[in-house]
């Protein structure tokens, strides 16, 4: 089984970024968790980051006949991309939807999510531990 974790803009600043509501992580404490319970999980795992929404567009496209599962955090695109939807349900791979801080406590806008209407599952305000709880729920098949 493959899962593609992928990660959308300024995610890549984790530690530096609003430490009270992101943690002091950093991008690359997540990605050592993220390897650490695909070892534990027996699956392998691919780590996407990018600023730019077509690039995680090309992302979700590209994991089509190759990745079992996906994992996203759209970051800010969450709110606003309709693109990030149509690729989640064009391609159809079971894919959850992970948020660091709960985003239904934050400001309004932030309450909107369009990718959600193409996830299985969402997991909102664990902390960067709800990758790996995304993760777990792939490998199970148990879709909220």
């Amino acid at each position: 089984m493959k899962i593609l974790v992928i990660n959308g803009p300024n995610l890549n600043m984790l530690g530096i970024r609003e430490p009270a509501i992101y943690g002091t992580n950093t991008y690359q404490d997540l990605c050592d968790m993220v390897e650490a319970e695909a070892n534990r999980l027996g699956v392998e795992v691919e780590l996407f980051q990018s600023n730019h929404e077509g690039a995680l567009v090309d992302a979700i496209q590209a994991a089509f006949g190759d990745a079992n599962g996906i994992v996203i955090n759209p970051g800010a695109y969450t709110h606003t991309s309709v693109a990030l939807l149509d690729a989640v349900k064009t391609v159809g791979i079971p894919t959850v939807e992970v948020h660091i801080s709960d985003p239904d406590t934050r400001e309004e806008f932030r309450r909107i999510s369009y990718i959600r209407q193409g996830c299985v599952a969402t997991i909102k305000g664990h902390g960067l531990k709800g990758y790996l709880e995304a993760m777990e729920l792939l490998v199970q098949r148990k879709f909220l």
